[in-house]
């Protein structure tokens, strides 16, 4: 007998070892799988496999028979990628009751965004965060993108019920066609969940979380400041760096290819097509392709304490200067082209780090010292150009060549949004803003070492009949609404015709005026308001180009820098643009192709990648894995545009990092070629200088 209990007691130590198994989830009989936006190839039990068939993001979610995952510590699966380029793959765990998130961060959701590199695969496990002790904490974080908890537990949000969860869902984001990805081996773990011991912390314990520097207090990293000798030993490695590499060699004094062939020199950039391929010509003949970084600014780290709408956030950080002291001053200091942003939210109290630290590293003449550093910096990187959003004394150094970008500010169309509301480029402020605005940099528009000019950025110009949609309803004092109420006029004589055709009762042509109703597009009226938003885009390139002609003949013109766009847009727009900008963020440029009968020189106006093993809180707006993975990933997007026979120059977004708890509007990305104390990513530099010394090369040959 007791022989047999030993055995048995054994055998239940054993069993109690190994413990409860992982749960598949794609096995689970109550498991539904829905496809989203493109092809689902293969469902088995085991494995998904998803292919894109039109673009944009596709993937697929998963509803668990059981809601209940309070016993579960992580989530499991593989991800194979069989296509020629990355994917992008956001995995959202939602409690029920939640819906779309879309790309919030919000309660009810643990989200996270993971890079799979061309034809490989990778097992990810999910590990899920205890829920945190002290709600309180959690619910004072405010105007940032991401949190402090985000970033210790790596998730994009972390309050969640896991006693009630719905799905689990699989995207893949910043796609293209064709691209194919599987998934398998989906599981639950067993296991207790843990929690970062800064998340057991009260609020009297957690506050402040951002030191002296900027910095996030609860974490550790490579490059971390902890002293103002740590800023000076970093300064000297780096002028070490810098002297070993000064740049590359063969270059004009702008960073055109002097080995390259020669051309006419105008004495200012200007572009041209060459054997099938556009590029730029330098003011001294010499080919060039602009290879920059957007917002070389000292003040890229300004962050709200207080405003209309902000609570006092004074209590985030440890050693905020007393006025009257040495440092005070930085309450004041700002960047030049966010500061409206500030000021049109009601912020009225800030605090700006980057410059802080700028002043504790090269002392009370930092900004001279900035300046000249940040040319080194860029010559020795292997880049040419500072890009546009950047500190004017540091573009007129005569150093490096810069764009320049200003907004046009005049009458909008009321009802429009985005950054700033769609003008009305039919009112007479609108011609009178730009006219302004050249005037004003007069002296930029004689200078050899600007490139040219964007004027106005991501304007949200809706699909193909949205802004005529929105005029119909604006005020009757709206110069487009009046000049599309003349338009019909003259195409239909009577109202009566009007409504005939459109289906409408309005009873004369100033109730069509005086209306502020929708009136949404219809097989009946599209082709009056697809006419009228081309008419107003036509306008609106127009009219610039008619002030660019008049008061900056031969400067380059180089559009707004698309964001969302449609074929009208850009078809359009060539007609009046040098140069077609986009901001597009992805893994390559290989996406980028223009409408049909479009042959233009295109400007990558923003891209970026960032990755959560350092200080900041938030990745970017594409997220890698790591610092090592961000610099691979420069190259490959850099490289990609280099054999792209339209595209002139890529510009990163931005210099240094954004602040560690968020800007105006909450962005804090890890996104900088510096973090906040004006520090270089190594890895990130050692990515722009393979692409950068070997550029023309590169371009050249493929």
């Amino acid at each position: 007998m007791k022989s047999k209990w030993i055995l048995s007691a054994a055998c239940l130590l054993m069993m109690a070892a190994c413990g409860p198994k992982p749960v598949s989830l794609l096995s689970d009989e109550g498991t539904k799988i829905h496809g989203s936006n493109a092809s689902l190839v293969e469902n088995t039990p085991t494995t998904v496999v998803m292919k894109n068939v039109g673009g944009g993001n596709n993937g697929f979610a998963i509803y668990p028979a059981s809601p209940d995952w309070s016993a579960y510590k992580a989530l499991r699966w593989t991800v194979e990628n069989k296509s020629d380029r990355p994917v992008s793959l956001w995995v959202r765990v939602l409690e029920k009751g939640v819906g779309d998130p879309g790309n919030a961060v919000k309660k009810g959701v643990l989200f996270h965004k993971y890079m799979v590199e061309p034809q490989s695969s990778r097992t990810i496990t999910m590990e899920f965060p205890a829920p945190a002790p002290h709600p309180e904490v959690l619910n004072d974080f405010r105007v940032m993108r991401n949190n402090p908890y985000g970033r210790l537990t790596g998730f994009h949000s972390t309050e969640i019920d896991y006693a009630n969860v719905e799905k689990v869902t699989f995207f893949n984001t910043r796609s293209y066609k064709d691209a194919e990805w599987v998934v398998s081996d989906v599981e639950l773990i067993p296991g207790e969940k843990k929690l970062p011991e800064a998340m057991k912390l009260t609020a009297e314990e957690f506050f402040p979380f951002i030191d002296k520097y900027g910095q996030f207090k609860y974490a550790e990293w490579p490059g971390k400041v902890h002293s103002d000798a740590d800023m000076q030993k970093a300064r000297e490695v780096e002028e070490k760096d810098l002297a070993a590499n000064p740049g590359p060699e063969g270059w004009s004094k702008y960073g055109g290819w002097v080995a390259g062939p020669k051309f006419e020199a105008t004495g200012h950039f200007r572009v041209e097509k060459i054997d099938g391929k556009w590029w730029m010509i330098d003011p001294e003949g010499y080919l060039f392709w602009s290879h920059g970084v957007v917002r070389v600014s000292h003040s890229s780290a300004v962050t709200p304490l207080e405003g209309k709408n902000i609570p006092n956030r004074c209590h985030y950080f440890e050693d905020l200067p007393a006025e009257g002291t040495e440092f005070a001053p930085f309450y004041r200091t700002y960047d030049a082209l966010l500061k409206p942003y500030y000021t049109a939210r009601d912020i009225d109290s800030t605090y700006d780090f980057s410059s802080a630290n700028l002043y504790r590293k090269y002392g009370p003449d930092y900004l001279a010292a900035f300046g000249d550093i940040c040319h080194r910096r860029l010559r020795s990187w292997g880049m040419n150009t500072i890009a546009n959003s950047s500190d004017k004394d540091i573009c007129l150094m005569d150093r490096t060549p810069y764009t320049d970008r200003f907004e046009v500010v005049s009458a909008p169309i009321a009802g429009t949004r985005g950054w700033w509301p769609v003008m009305d480029p039919f009112d007479k402020s609108f011609n009178a803003s730009i006219e302004k605005q050249l005037i004003d940099r007069k002296n930029e528009l004689e200078d050899p070492w600007c490139l040219g000019f964007f004027v106005d950025n991501e304007i949200a110009w809706g699909n193909e009949t949205h802004l005529a949609e929105v005029v119909l309803k604006t005020p009757a004092t709206q110069a487009a609404k009046k000049q599309f109420v003349s338009d019909l006029k003259a195409k239909y004589r009577t109202i009566a015709a009007l409504n005939k055709a459109w289906g409408s009762s309005f009873a004369s042509w100033d109730a069509l005026l005086q209306n502020d109703k929708d009136i949404k597009t219809s097989k009946k009226n599209k082709e009056d308001l697809l006419a009228f938003n081309r008419s107003l885009i036509h306008k609106y390139y127009s009219n610039i180009r008619e002030a660019f002609d008049k008061l900056a003949p031969g400067v380059l013109y180089m559009g707004c820098r698309f964001s969302n766009y449609t074929p009208d847009l850009v078809t359009i727009g060539a007609q009046y643009c040098d140069v077609i900008s986009y901001n597009r963020y992805a893994f390559t440029t290989d996406s980028v192709v223009l409408p049909d009968g479009v042959d233009k020189p295109v400007m990558i106006g923003e891209f970026h990648f960032g990755a959560l093993d350092r200080g900041m809180f938030h990745c970017s707006q594409v997220e890698v894995e790591s610092q090592e993975k961000r610099g691979e990933a420069y190259v490959r997007y850099v490289e990609s545009a280099l054999r792209h026979p339209q595209i002139i120059g890529t510009h990163w977004h931005q210099y240094s990092d954004q602040a560690t708890t968020g800007r105006f509007d909450g962005e804090d990305f890890q996104v900088g070629f510096t973090d906040v104390c004006d520090t270089p990513y190594p890895e990130t530099i050692a990515g722009i200088r393979k692409v950068g010394y070997n550029l023309y090369e590169y371009r050249k040959n493929n």
